[in-house]
């Protein structure tokens, strides 16, 4: 394993993998942050992809979002009895992409600022 790394390979083909001493956790409204405990600082995008993500939808069934005397949030599973300060929905996060709009000039055809008009709407 260590020859992999020396050889600039990763032990794993994901590139979401994070690296040691960093973990992902989420707001309480969705959003992914990730939190290296080596450096004691947070960021929004992921250390090496770089790209910034947040959970899809509302929690599973049965779960409920709920703050404890800390004031941290945590996750309770009524159907398992358990509670967690992992948020369940961070098994099916989704990139948060940023579309960026684009430019037209005198050369742009009218067909094709139409084409992308309505496939915005």
């Amino acid at each position: 394993m260590a020859a992999l790394t020396y050889a600039g390979m990763d032990d794993t083909d994901s590139e979401d993998e994070l690296p040691p001493g960093w973990e992902e956790r989420s707001t309480k409204d969705g959003w992914v942050y990730y939190a290296s405990h080596d450096e004691m600082k947070t960021q929004w995008e992921h250390p090496k992809t770089g790209k910034k993500k947040r959970c899809a939808g509302d929690l599973p069934y049965g779960w409920e979002q709920e703050t404890d005397e800390k004031g941290q949030v945590i996750y309770v599973d009524h159907i398992n009895k358990r509670t967690t300060y992992f948020d369940p929905r961070q098994a099916f996060t989704v990139e948060d992409v940023v579309v960026k709009p684009k430019r037209y000039d005198g050369n742009t055809a009218a067909l094709e600022i139409l084409r992308v008009w309505v496939s915005l709407q």
